[in-house]
């Protein structure tokens, strides 16, 4: 862990992100860090609450001669994306994060970094503690599990925050302003299948497809990124038809708002055959090198001898798997005719995994367009249901529509044209923000989201800016100066 990490500026901040880094806050294990910023309030004498879920208020009083603005929530999730590396030896539950400063970036060795959204509780927790800081009411708004359900923004409730404007500090191109969002559910399909015996005569391999950069399945759908599961299925339905191959276990894939970079499946093959399977996937990966060179130069497609397995999946059940995710949609389906260069509708392919006779898929379906949403969401489920899957979607959450009338967003384009000499930038991202959420509730809240720039999040390629960093904490600094009256 570099600690040169704190002598960066703004120190404030700095020094808090690299405290979010030494505790670990995978997604729904948030306990650790709950229980730090909690003592993080109290010490400081705020008043400090923790919600039935786990979600943390603190509250600090306007600066002398600033109680007559209107209250600002500062907000930020806790939890970050567990992604690693498959060599990189990392429990997300027990280890501090290896991070470094790499030339004007800090990343992290082998996994995700935590900048998302790390990088706006730090700047939260540096406006509490400051005492030097002009500002209104402030009210620090930290909630749990975003990446994988939202539970935290969704079961957050009315009266226990005063606040009229909402600053949510969870956006990655600095220089932006986003005023709306799109929407997510979950679409997942289970099949349990049947045990077999090995056929005799066969050889086991292992097949491995990595070396995809992956990446937000919402910011970085657009990319055209190979989608790992995608590449694993049509390999394994050629080779099914031309070498006999039966299916032991597949496993790809770890989270659904990432795209998936590596998939791995043991299966078995005729002695006989040995040698053309092999030379079959070497010709196929150089396929996937020239299809993907452009977006994903890293990809490996490689088979290994291993030992064999003690079962094989049963054939039905295998070909279902292979007819799910081949008709399952994938990647960006429509482009907003409304909003230049965003993308409206898209899909995420991205778990797939084979374990204790049980088949399951998970999908993240978004849309700017909650109809466009819940068609999507339909459409993946016939096609598993088609295929022999059970199927059903979950955990859906709404887009924040943009109110381009917005005060705090004429005031923040003015505060950053005066201190950067241009405007910035106003946008809809194609991810999901706690914003609608949060919105439903109070339904006062005039709301922004902002940040740094960040690059590659919920991937191990994850990266923060550092001169962004600072021009994100002077523009945060000045619009807590420049809040309206009530």
């Amino acid at each position: 862990m570099s600690k040169e990490i704190v002598n960066l500026e703004p120190k404030a901040l700095w020094k808090h992100f690299y405290s979010l880094t030494q505790i670990p806050r995978p997604s729904k294990k948030e306990g650790k860090v709950v229980e730090f910023v909690k003592k993080f309030g109290e010490d400081l004498g705020l008043e400090t609450i923790v919600d039935k879920v786990g979600n943390i208020v603190i509250k600090k009083p306007a600066t002398e001669g600033m109680e007559n603005r209107k209250g600002i929530i500062l907000q930020g999730h806790l939890d970050m994306v567990p992604q690693k590396n498959s060599d990189t030896d990392h429990d997300f539950e027990k280890d501090p994060i290896d991070a470094y400063i790499d030339g004007e970036w800090v990343t992290a060795r082998g996994t995700t970094l935590g900048a998302d959204n790390g990088m706006g509780i730090a700047a939260s927790m540096a406006v509490l503690e400051s005492k030097e800081l002009v500002h209104g009411p402030v009210e620090g708004l930290f909630t749990i599990d975003e990446e994988t359900g939202m539970t935290g923004a969704e079961n957050l409730k009315a009266g226990l925050l005063g606040g009229d404007i909402l600053l949510n500090l969870d956006s990655e191109d600095e220089g932006e302003l986003y005023i709306g969002c799109a929407g997510g559910v979950n679409t997942t399909a289970i099949r349990k299948y049947a045990e077999e015996d090995v056929n005799e005569g066969t050889t086991s391999f292992k097949v491995t497809v990595k070396g995809l950069k992956g990446g937000h399945s919402g910011l970085d759908i657009n990319l055209g990124r190979g989608n790992s599961n995608k590449i694993m299925n049509a390999l394994l339905m050629t080779a099914t038809d031309k070498y006999g191959l039966r299916l032991a276990n597949i496993n790809g894939g770890s989270l659904r708002n990432a795209i998936p970079r590596e998939t791995f499946a043991v299966v078995t093959v005729p002695k006989d055959k040995k040698k053309n399977f092999e030379k079959f996937v070497g010709e196929f990966s150089e396929i996937v090198k020239d299809e993907f060179k452009s977006t994903d130069a890293g990809v490996e497609v490689s088979v290994e001898t291993v030992d064999m397995p003690a079962k094989i999946i049963d054939s039905d059940s295998t070909t279902a798997l292979f007819k799910a995710i081949a008709d399952c949609p994938n990647g960006v389906i429509s482009i907003s005719k409304e909003i230049e260069g965003i993308v409206e509708t898209s899909t995420n392919l991205a778990i797939v995994k084979s374990e204790n006779g049980k088949i399951e898929i998970d999908t993240l379906q978004r849309s700017l367009v909650d109809e466009g949403k819940d068609k999507l969401a339909a459409d993946v489920r016939v096609a598993f249901q088609t295929a022999g899957f059970e199927a059903e979607s979950s955990g859906d959450y709404p887009g924040w529509k943009p109110d381009p009338d917005s005060i705090i967003l004429k005031e923040m384009k003015e505060i950053y044209n005066n201190k950067f000499g241009k405007i910035p930038e106003v946008k809809v991202i194609h991810a999901g923000l706690e914003c609608g959420l949060l919105g439903s509730v109070y339904t006062n809240w005039d709301m922004i989201s902002f940040g740094p720039t960040i690059r590659w999040p919920h991937s191990p390629d994850e990266k923060v800016n550092i001169a962004t960093v600072q021009k994100f904490w002077d523009f945060l600094v000045e619009t807590l100066k420049h809040v309206p009256e009530k």
